[in-house]
Parts: C-alpha cells; structure tokens; sequence
C-alpha cells in the first residue's frame, strides 16, 4: 500500500471535517434515543438529551471496536483511499444528513457514511474498490436491524401485557415511567457505542493511508477514540428536535409501557451488533421497534404511510449520498 502524500494541515482538515459528521450523526440521531421518553412525558428534552449524552459516551467503555474496523478496512479498498476520497465521502454524507433533518425525515447517518464512501471511492477507482465481504454485511442489515427491533420490540411489548395482565393501568403507567429512564439509558449506550465508531473508522482509514498508524494496528489512537465518543456526545445535547415529533408521535401514540418495550428491543439490537462488529443504522433499528410496539397492539394503531415515506428515505440514502459524494469527490479534484 503505497503512503498518501498529504500535508498536516489537509489531514487536520479532513479530521475536523469527520467530526463535524460525528456532532452531526449525534445532533441528528439524538431523536432516535430520547424520541419516546419525551413522546411519554418521562423525561423533559434537556434532561433527555443530557441523559443521552452521557450514555453515549459511557459506551466507549462498553463496547469493542469490531465496528470501526469494519469501517476502517472492510468497505473500500485500501489502495483507493486518497484525501479526495475522503472528502468526498463526509460530504456526501454531511449533506444528505442535512437534507434530511430539514424536513424531519428519520434517516439513516450510518448509510450515508456507507454510500458517501462507496460514491467517492467508485468515482476515482470504478467499482472494483469496493469490497464486497463488509458492504454485503452492512446492506444486509438495512433490512434486518428493523426486522429485529420489530420482532424484540413486538416480543417484549406482548411479554409485558402478559406479566402485567391484572395490573391497573395506573400502576403500570407508575412502574413503566420508571423503567423507560433504564430502556432510554440502554439505547443510547448502544447508540453511542455503534455510532461513533464509524467517524472513528473514518480517520483511521484516514491516519492509515497517510502513513501516521500503522496498517496492522489492531486499534486506532486512544486519542481518536476519545475525541469521536466525545463529538458525537456533545452533538447529541443539541438534539435533532425536527425529527423527535415524528419519531415519538407520528408513527404510533406510545406510552411508557410502549416506549420501554422499543427502547429495549432497539437497544438489544444495537448492542448485539456493536459486538458483531456490523454498523446497524440506529434510526431503522428504533423504527422498527416502535412500529413493532404499535403492531402487537393492532394494526391500526401504526399510522403505515408515515412508516412508509421513512422506509423510502431509507432506500433513498446509500444512492443519494454516493452521487453527492461523487460530484464532490470531482470538486475536491479541482479545489484541493
């Protein structure tokens, strides 16, 4: 692998370029994680957030690293990545993650990641850079992390009315606005702890091709680390409020008895594929969960078009993200 002849001021560019996308991905998906305990009632939206954060962060000692490897060396060809390929890749994504917050739609800040670097990469080597073994694993999941959530988000939500069958439901309502703190804590542990590994993949694909970190190195810098887990904290007390009132309400009417069950079926998710080393979109795997939720109550409580339009944002994403990628790709030929 040949050494990428960079200066330290572009590097230090595109690292701060890869963490805007970190605070971003915080500041955007920070309603997946506190959407239903304010939906409810639990908690008011600064303490959410600030409970958020601190969960998110709380994850860097939690949870491995398998993710940021996957990132960092299986979805490009290493050879093909320059700072033209990164920089298209965090453009695509930083502005598809800004069209969609826009208009409130719950996408995915992972896949546009995916699709950035997929756009950038097939605009400079064609597409033979890919590499198939980690993207099929990433796409694969666009399906089932949703399919998951709903099935644990369905299961507990069914589990629970069983167990609680003779409850009133005011005592239900009391236990379940206590619970909803521990399903919302959970969520973002796994939120934080699959998320920000892949900006910290970013700049280790990045310090890699440039010859600061050693290919073999089983782990990117400490450094890297803490300042990707912190970012993505700090971006997340910002919160994406434009997409709270879609992902708490517009969907299915929850309460916290509902709002635990997807919070925990989401974060089982989450958490089982941080270990797995697959970087899940979190907004799919709680979308899931909450239509899960709403289903196993009946049918009709899920309003499908609003799952629907999410649905078709998702399709939308890896596509959408390449092409700006790829154009920008071109502009950062031309600019840098």
């Amino acid at each position: 692998m040949q050494t990428l002849q960079i200066s330290i001021y572009a590097l230090a560019f595109l690292i701060f370029l890869a963490l805007v996308f970190d605070f971003m991905n915080g500041f955007h998906d920070a309603a997946n994680a506190i959407a239903t305990v304010v939906s409810t009632g639990v908690l008011k939206p600064q303490s959410a957030v600030a409970m958020a954060a601190f969960f998110n962060f709380i994850a860097i000692f939690v949870v491995g690293l398998k993710v940021a490897t996957t990132i960092g060396k299986g979805t490009i060809d290493p050879n093909v990545v320059d700072h033209y390929v990164i920089f298209g890749a965090l453009v695509g994504a930083i502005v598809w993650n800004l069209i969609t917050w826009y208009y409130g739609i719950p996408s995915s800040s992972s896949h546009a990641l995916i699709g950035g670097l997929v756009g950038a990469a097939v605009a400079k080597s064609g597409t033979g850079a890919l590499i198939a073994g980690g993207l099929i694993k990433t796409v694969t999941f666009i399906v089932v992390a949703p399919l998951l959530g709903f099935l644990l988000g369905s299961l507990i939500m069914l589990m629970v009315s069983w167990i609680f069958v003779r409850s009133t439901p005011r005592k239900v309502d009391t236990w379940f606005r206590r619970l909803q703190l521990a399903s919302a804590a959970a969520y973002s542990l796994g939120h934080g702890g699959n998320d920000a590994q892949k900006t910290m993949g970013i700049i280790w694909m990045l310090l890699i091709a440039s010859g600061h970190v050693a290919a073999g190195d089983a782990a990117p810098p400490s450094w890297v680390i803490i300042a990707c887990y912190g970012t993505i904290s700090f971006g997340t007390l910002f919160g994406g409020w434009r997409i709270v009132k879609t992902m708490g309400q517009k969907i299915t009417k929850l309460k916290p008895v509902g709002g635990f069950c997807a919070e925990t079926g989401g974060a089982v998710t989450l958490i089982m594929a941080s270990f797995w080393g697959v970087p899940v979109s979190t907004t799919h795997t709680i979308t899931g969960a909450i239509v899960g939720v709403g289903a196993s109550q009946k049918m009709s409580a899920v309003r499908w078009g609003v799952a629907g339009n999410i649905v078709w944002a998702w399709i939308f994403t890896i596509p959408a993200s390449a092409f700006v990628a790829a154009v920008a790709w071109w502009v950062g030929r031309h600019i840098m």
